[in-house]
């Protein structure tokens, strides 16, 4: 089907599940909407976090998308349930796929989580997990400091250091044998977490199962575009474009990236 897979976020940080969903499904056209001048969403209460996922979700809904991925852990947490019954086309999270990787990688059922103060305090991924199997153990931690390094595009030096050392700390002094990054901006510091967190540590993005997911789905409701056109990605953003220009090209490796910003109230 030649319509747009429509992908909301927070800021940037659904761009890692874009850039899976490019890699995974290189035909299929992509309009991204990163509510950068709103983000966190984690702090925020759920029913700023409803208001503000609707007008985004009503905003893509303009763009005759056929398959919304809600791209933000803590939108995902407040918003999926409620969406998948209003919506009339399929509608992915990306916790349930993280969920998913984490038990696979697991040896020992200890899985860490890390995510904003929203999504730990909903209790979203320890449902989940506990849900498919009862017998993990499950350690959650918010990470508040980890978001805005990424939104402002500090994936690595002293201040990236000191800040992702200090907000691992508690959950690296368990047992945990695997580590969810329920943030999708998180993953932006994937190597970093990975290099503090150490090798016995398995890092678990869901950008990665959450596309896998999306391409399922789309083969089995006969969504998948087959044509040979060239796609065209479409991104929003309602703060600097400049910023999430720049840390576009980075994440998803390409050379020409066009942001417009737009107002969503």
């Amino acid at each position: 089907m030649d319509k747009p897979i429509g992908v909301i976020d927070s800021g940037v940080g659904g761009l890692t599940v874009v850039s899976e969903l490019i890699r995974q499904l290189p035909k299929e056209e992509i309009i991204y909407i990163g509510d950068t001048a709103r983000c966190p969403y984690g702090p925020r209460p759920e029913k700023e976090v409803r208001a503000f996922t609707w007008e985004m979700i009503n905003y893509l809904l303009t763009h005759e998308i056929k398959m919304l991925v809600i791209a933000c852990n803590t939108a995902t947490a407040v918003v999926l349930e409620e969406a998948k019954e209003k919506l009339s086309i399929p509608v992915v999270g990306v916790i349930h796929p993280g969920a998913l990787a984490a038990l696979k990688a697991t040896k020992n059922d200890q899985i860490g989580v890390i995510g904003t103060e929203g999504t730990i305090n909903s209790g979203a991924y320890h449902r989940e997990l506990t849900n498919i199997n009862d017998n993990v153990t499950v350690q959650s931690l918010a990470c508040p400091d980890f978001v805005p390094l990424v939104e402002k595009g500090i994936f690595f030096g002293d201040v990236a250091c000191k800040t992702v050392t200090e907000g691992l700390k508690p959950i690296l002094a368990t047992e945990i044998d695997s580590l969810i990054l329920g943030c999708t901006h998180y993953p932006l510091l994937a190597p970093l977490i990975q290099e503090i967190a150490g090798e016995k540590v398995e890092i678990i993005c869901s950008g990665d199962e959450t596309a896998r997911e999306v391409s399922a789905l789309l083969y089995h409701k006969d969504l998948l575009y087959t044509g040979d056109r060239l796609p065209n990605q479409l991104f929003y953003a309602t703060g600097s474009d400049s910023m999430f220009e720049q840390i576009a090209k980075q994440w998803l490796l390409l050379d020409e990236v066009t942001v417009e910003k737009i107002h969503l109230t």
